[in-house]
């Protein structure tokens, strides 16, 4: 099972935003020495507990302070980028990071970045052009010709030489391009049956094992509909870790520290709004006041001691039908470096290597 970290980035709304990208840099450094495969950074606009609208920033920069760890954006939002120039700036980033660069993309879940860019997602707009963004990147990265393209939402010339010297000529240092991710977040995403067509790595929020079931299965019509094998060992699952030797102090960091207060001040009510509070109920007659960020750790967290994660983790791998790597939902600890560094060691050390040689496929 691979190991790695979906950082959204998340802040809480008072820090300050140099801080809280200082923040994110010694993260990235803290777990690529720790042995951290992978680490994806979302992309928001409107979302004052996710405040990086350039994860490629946080990238490139983090490139320069880490050795061995994959960095990818997690995701991209294609609606919001012209796909040329895009596909330039995922080239030329490639070759700065020389093999250690993924790409995520996704389609963008929030209205109120539809509602900015006047992108209609509640018609599917948004998916549309993931689609036709993300086709014309990759048939630029991919052409060795000159083309046209007319679509609904782009057009493009893929340009011959022209005055002697002046040409296409940027394409990324993977080949034919970087491995690509694609983030869902709604019950049975479309986005994530372009993952199946494609053969892409899905990536899914682990809010239960029944949102998690829909998300397979679109991945699976998706690689059906092309003929393609689903590869659940692609499938990277994000979930909320908290570790500390005993499950009491595990219970109380994580419950009080950020990650409870970033569910109960944020998560929790975007959640409710989208009607997604009953996907975390473990039995749907619960209350949906009860679902708080103690009933989480109760029913859903990797909360505990290491022996009491390892057995969850377990668990869920096999509620979900097996998936090949682990993201760790990662919040702003800046409060608690001690703590959160602690659970991430422990993660690594102590819970990891019971996983090393599951086989998803």
């Amino acid at each position: 099972m691979k190991l790695g970290v979906f950082m959204m980035p998340s802040h809480p709304p008072e820090r300050d935003f140099y801080a809280g990208h200082q923040w994110d840099l010694e993260h990235l450094e803290l777990i690529d020495q720790l042995g951290f495969e992978e680490a994806w950074i979302g992309e928001h606009f409107t979302a004052p507990w996710e405040p990086n609208p350039a994860p490629d920033l946080l990238i490139a920069q983090a490139l320069l302070r880490t050795q061995h760890i994959k960095l990818a954006p997690g995701a991209h939002l294609l609606p919001y980028h012209h796909p040329v120039e895009l596909a330039h700036r995922v080239a030329f980033l490639d070759h700065m990071a020389q093999g250690r660069f993924m790409l995520g993309v996704g389609s963008s879940g929030l209205p109120s970045d539809w509602k900015l860019f006047n992108v209609d997602g509640f018609d599917g707009e948004h998916r549309r052009m993931t689609r036709e963004a993300l086709d014309i990147m990759i048939r630029l990265w991919e052409s060795d010709e000159p083309f046209e393209f007319t679509g609904e939402y782009w057009s493009v010339n893929r340009i011959d030489t022209m005055l002697d010297t002046l040409k296409f000529h940027i394409k990324p240092y993977q080949k034919p391009y970087p491995p690509i991710g694609i983030a869902g977040v709604t019950p049975g995403s479309d986005t994530l049956k372009i993952a199946g067509e494609n053969g892409f790595m899905p990536m899914s929020l682990n809010i239960s094992p029944s949102y998690l079931a829909t998300h397979w299965q679109a991945v699976s019509e998706g690689a059906d509909k092309a003929k393609r094998e689903a590869k659940r060992s692609d499938w990277r699952v994000v979930r909320e870790v908290y570790i500390a030797e005993t499950d009491a102090e595990a219970r109380k960091k994580a419950a009080h520290g950020m990650l409870g207060r970033a569910y109960r001040e944020y998560l929790l009510p975007l959640f409710g709004s989208f009607q997604f509070t009953d996907y975390f109920k473990h039995d749907p007659n619960i209350p949906d006041s009860d679902v708080t960020p103690e009933y989480l750790v109760d029913h859903g967290w990797l909360v505990g001691s290491p022996k009491t994660v390892t057995e969850k983790l377990g668990e869920m791998y096999e509620a979900s039908g097996r998936f090949g790597g682990l993201l760790v939902l990662t919040f702003d600890h800046l409060d608690d470096n001690e703590g959160w560094a602690n659970s991430q060691r422990l993660l690594v050390e102590e819970v990891m290597p019971h996983f090393k040689d599951v086989q998803p496929d």
